[in-house]
């Protein structure tokens, strides 16, 4: 099961610049070198995040000049007993996934096996108007398939063995979110079809597809299954109910990674693929411009979101980027093909926004001049149940089960020993708002008397009950 991190999605957006310094632990790799008071200042900024968030470790790495420079692992992949993060640490990367999908899509699209234009009813008639959507809106998002796993906290449908198909013989054959190519709405979903449709064109199970024709021919030589090699994992993934102590996470079980976001890496193997994606090395360029692309929906407008890619620019700089998140993690990787330039940030701690933050105080120190983003109108509701938590109590009818589920006896205990001592909240500011899944996802900067200050992220569904409602240390 995958999930593209709502507040990763938001991140990509959102620009700070974070430059204390923190004495955590590194261990750096040899690569060509980032000047010395460069190496510093990123350090320092990735320390300082770890230390405000409390986000056990870190792996981060950047390209320069369509260089690998600097890789280097902070604080500890292991609580209990400590072990020290080291850059050769396979990390979850969640839905970063996804753009190797599409690499596997586009180089059968150049071999005439495909057309991504084709309607999934070539291979799934089954699926819900499969005979309207192309693989192009799977690939883009706006196909109208529903998410079928947009939250930050593991549901216990995930926690049971599944398959792909299953999956998506449950999800996709239920009504369409809207008309093909009309929205963009981000769905885990889409791209489970996409890794079903490049094993029935390909012959091949989808793994072995993208082993052999995308990882190995990029050197990407210690890039993991999850599915089935979740085991080689050296760090431990972790969660936290509000800011209450670190617990290791609940993985998803067998069947639950796919191609909507199924790989593990060293921070190395990722730069490795950012600089293909720079060098235009493994597909053809018209490939990497169909994938780079903003999608234009059918009323003209674009959805910022290509094949597989966020897309948009910062400060006049081209930027293709996306989040990830799987149980215990979140990753984020940003790159400006024009300038030579990527940033990634590998984390083990799920429903965190560090990676977003860590990557975006690194972009202004090799890419300067990012402002943040403006902040919204406050909404009452949420801070009608902050407070209730904050206090140990929950008005259980405005939950969904699977919210519900999440809020237990353990979790609302370390709600109200980690948020009451803040007193009560001066300012709550919506900051971010989306439809995703058939729901609305808002996040909220929230303040306290005492000058505590936290992040908020939730979800509501179609008739306003609360699917997610999750805080975050905020930096």
């Amino acid at each position: 099961m995958r999930r593209c991190r709502s507040t990763a999605i938001i991140a990509f957006a959102t620009f700070l610049l974070v430059a204390s310094v923190d004495p955590v632990a590194a261990r750096a790799q040899a690569v060509d070198s980032l000047a010395p008071d460069l190496s510093v200042r990123v350090a320092a900024a990735v320390n300082d995040v770890l230390r405000t968030t409390q986000v056990p470790s870190a792996s981060v790495g950047i390209v320069r000049n369509g260089r690998i420079v600097y890789i280097a692992a902070f604080g500890h992949s292991r609580l209990t007993p400590p072990i020290t993060a080291t850059p050769a640490m396979h990390y979850a990367i969640g839905s970063i996934s996804k753009q190797f999908t599409v690499a596997a899509v586009m180089l059968l699209q150049q071999e005439g096996k495909l057309s991504i234009d084709d309607p999934v009813s070539t291979w799934f008639p089954e699926l819900t108007r499969a005979n309207e959507v192309t693989l192009r809106n799977l690939m883009s998002h706006t196909s109208g398939y529903e998410d079928y796993a947009p939250q930050d906290y593991t549901i216990p449908e995930w926690t049971k063995p599944s398959s792909a198909e299953k999956i998506v013989h449950e999800w996709a054959t239920k009504p369409l979110d809207f008309d093909p190519g009309t929205q963009y709405q981000y769905s885990n979903t889409n791209f489970n079809i996409v890794g079903l449709i490049v094993q029935k064109v390909s012959g091949e199970p989808f793994w072995q597809f993208l082993e052999s024709r995308v990882l190995k021919p990029l050197a990407l030589e210690h890039t993991i299954d999850l599915d089935t090699q979740h085991n080689l994992l050296e760090p431990t993934g972790y969660f936290r109910h509000a800011l209450g102590p670190l617990r290791p996470a609940l993985y998803e079980a067998p069947g639950w990674y796919f191609a909507d976001g199924e790989m593990a890496m060293p921070v190395g193997d990722l730069l490795k693929w950012d600089v293909s994606v720079i060098d235009k090395s493994l597909l053809a360029p018209a490939s990497y411009a169909e994938m780079e692309e903003p999608t234009r929906l059918k009323n003209g407008k674009l959805s910022n979101y290509g094949l597989g890619l966020s897309t948009g620019s910062l400060n006049g700089h081209r930027m293709v980027s996306h989040g990830g998140e799987v149980g215990g993690f979140v990753a984020a990787n940003y790159v400006f093909p024009d300038d030579s330039i990527a940033v990634v940030v590998l984390t083990n701690q799920e429903a965190s926004p560090a990676a977003g933050i860590i990557g975006n105080a690194i972009i202004n120190l090799v890419l300067p001049g990012a402002a943040p983003v403006a902040d919204v109108a406050a909404q009452d509701w949420a801070r009608d149940v902050l407070t209730g938590l904050q206090h140990g109590k929950i008005d259980r009818s405005r939950f969904t089960a699977n919210c519900n589920f999440y809020f237990d006896a353990t979790a609302i205990a370390d709600y109200r020993t980690s948020l009451a001592p803040f007193g009560a909240i001066a300012s709550i500011k919506e900051t971010s708002k989306f439809d995703r899944g058939g729901m609305t996802y808002r996040g909220f900067a929230v303040e306290f008397a005492t000058g505590k200050r936290v992040n908020l992220s939730t979800f509501t569904v179609r008739d306003g009950k609360i699917e997610q409602f999750l805080v975050e240390p905020a930096n």
